[in-house]
């Protein structure tokens, strides 16, 4: 018997409950997909606005040391996420290592004590290793203060292992011409109404597709179910 050619009353109500099904399915899943689409704007995260006033100055050559260091914290607050590009990474770090560069008034004496701890961290597998923890929290409030931050900022906490000592002292152009494009990629989120507005304490974008499709799902099939039983009930058919 062929499913797109049924020979019986019982088989055609049964390919067209089907299609009907199906299509529901589809038009849940792809509807709201495109509906989002459609909806959703560029919204940049407060961090990509206070970094691209600063980049300006940067660019221009009248940076101040606050510029730097808003700067810092923006990029500070991109590498504080888990997934990085590892390309996006280093640029990142090259970015960070100079601008603490720029902003510290002990500048060999900063270079020197980063390349201590990257030595000593580069000869250990244990990071619970007593010394290396002793001289990483050395670095926390040192890094803190040259980039305005309080040290039990979770920026703080990771600016020790970002901050390299071999980059520190140029920032390429080719670097320089990546740097709003790539804060952009992890500052800047498509947002809309769907997406912002909470409903039973989720994001609703995040309920309709975690929980109401699910759900959605099991009905179709209990749907498909009970007309099954009823199309066979009329039309006689016995398991």
């Amino acid at each position: 018997m062929s499913f797109f050619k049924p020979s019986t009353e019982s088989a055609r109500h049964n390919r067209n409950m089907v299609v009907q099904l199906v299509l529901i399915w589809a038009v849940a899943i792809f509807g709201f997909q495109i509906l989002l689409k459609i909806l959703e704007k560029p919204v940049p995260e407060p961090s990509y606005t206070q970094f691209e006033s600063s980049w300006q100055a940067i660019e221009a050559g009248t940076a101040t040391v606050s510029d730097y260091q808003e700067a810092g914290q923006a990029v500070l607050s991109v590498l504080g996420k888990i997934a990085l590009d590892p390309g996006d990474k280093l640029l990142l770090n090259q970015a960070l290592s100079h601008f603490a560069f720029q902003i510290s008034d002990q500048k060999e004496d900063l270079k020197m004590t980063l390349s201590d701890f990257e030595s000593y961290a580069g000869s250990i597998t244990d990071i619970s290793d007593e010394a290396y923890v002793a001289m990483k929290d050395e670095l926390i409030p040192v890094l803190a203060e040259l980039f305005a931050l309080n040290e039990l900022d979770v920026r703080s906490r990771i600016a020790p292992l970002e901050v390299k000592s071999a980059l520190m002292e140029s920032f390429e152009d080719t670097g320089r011409e990546r740097m709003v494009e790539t804060m952009g990629l992890y500052l800047i989120h498509n947002r809309s109404a769907l997406t912002d507005t909470k409903f039973l304490g989720f994001p609703f974008h995040y309920f309709y597709t975690a929980v109401f499709l699910l759900i959605l799902f099991v009905g179709l099939c209990w749907l498909y179910c009970v007309r099954t039983d009823m199309y066979n009930k009329r039309y006689g058919v016995e398991d």
